[in-house]
């Protein structure tokens, strides 16, 4: 059932999406705009989006650490481009962080629960410190950009981190989630919730850990906003950075939404609408959205690599055979 219901969602968001892009965009026009593509801005969008990946892996290592699992930094990298590329084929980059957590549960037998924690809080410290970054972009938008509803949309955001904040990390809140097991028990969910909910409360004491772990990210997603400025730049699109600010992390929490293969249509038309409402051409904008989309190709050829050079090393010789 429920992935019939999952199903229904991805076809019908992608429908909407591919919908409203037809409606709104000149094909002709907007292969025109891609030839242009300046590959200089392309090729910077690209790099700023690679190179970030390597203290993520080192983010990972801290938190798996602090649990007791010594992994290298060597191998961490390499399982993260490897999730990179599982995202082009799964429902947006939770299914990247699936890969992660059955990789490394192979070299940690018996610790998937914890696995599970701790690539869940990763994701949610990236998603914290995105709506921190869209936060700043909010207070910086205001009377500067006519972005309308996506201003309030940043600050309903905001809000729905700190609520999850208190939910994890409060101890005066676990008396009233204890009254949620017998409602959570009838659909199944009380048993993984609860592992999830010990998995992340137990780095509560870790502050100093989660401070610097947050800190890192938030810097690694400033930078990595540039990389949509350099992407949208490469099309011919001249905006101040500080646009950026303000669309960058909810397109960043847009890519996160389950029902997406990839984000595909959806972040073209995420960028449509909201450059739209700045005076940008839909087709640039278009355009900007789908080289976007080819920069997160790029972040996956290493770990196309990666699995072709592994698949071919571990394949047995015809003597052998």
């Amino acid at each position: 059932m429920k992935r019939e219901v999952r199903l229904v969602a991805t076809l019908l968001l992608t429908g909407l999406a591919v919908a409203y892009l037809v409606w709104k965009i000149d094909v002709g026009k907007t292969a025109d705009t891609l030839a242009d593509t300046d590959l200089a801005w392309f090729g910077l969008a690209v790099a700023i989006m690679v190179v970030t990946a390597l203290p993520m892996a080192l983010r990972w290592q801290w938190l798996l650490a602090a649990r007791g699992m010594r992994d290298s930094f060597l191998w961490l990298t390499r399982s993260y481009f490897v999730s990179y590329a599982a995202s082009q084929v799964l429902p947006t980059s939770i299914g990247g962080d699936a890969v992660r957590v059955v990789e490394t549960s192979r070299r940690h037998p018996g610790r998937v629960g914890d696995l599970t924690a701790i690539v869940l809080l990763e994701r949610g410290l990236g998603g914290a410190a995105t709506v921190l970054l869209g936060a700043i972009g909010f207070v910086l938008a205001i009377g500067r950009y006519d972005v309308g509803a996506y201003l309030w949309l940043e600050l309903l955001f905001v809000l729905g981190t700190i609520v999850l904040a208190v939910l994890f990390f409060a101890r005066s809140v676990r008396p009233l989630l204890v009254r949620a097991r017998p409602l959570l028990g009838r659909v199944r969910l009380e048993r993984p919730l609860r592992a999830f909910y010990e998995g992340v409360h137990a780095f509560r004491s870790r502050v100093r850990l989660l401070a610097t772990v947050f800190s890192l990210t938030f810097t690694l997603q400033a930078i990595r906003v540039l990389a949509i400025w350099a992407a949208a730049k490469a099309v011919g699109i001249d905006l101040s950075p500080l646009v950026y600010y303000v669309m960058g992390p909810l397109f960043f929490l847009v890519l996160i939404v389950p029902f997406t293969l990839n984000g595909f249509a959806v972040r073209e038309a995420f960028f449509v609408s909201f450059l739209g409402q700045l005076g940008v051409d839909p087709e640039a904008a278009f355009a900007a959205g789908f080289l976007f989309f080819l920069v997160t190709v790029a972040m996956a050829l290493p770990g196309v690599a990666i699995l072709l050079w592994e698949g071919l090393r571990d394949r047995p010789s015809p003597t052998h055979a």
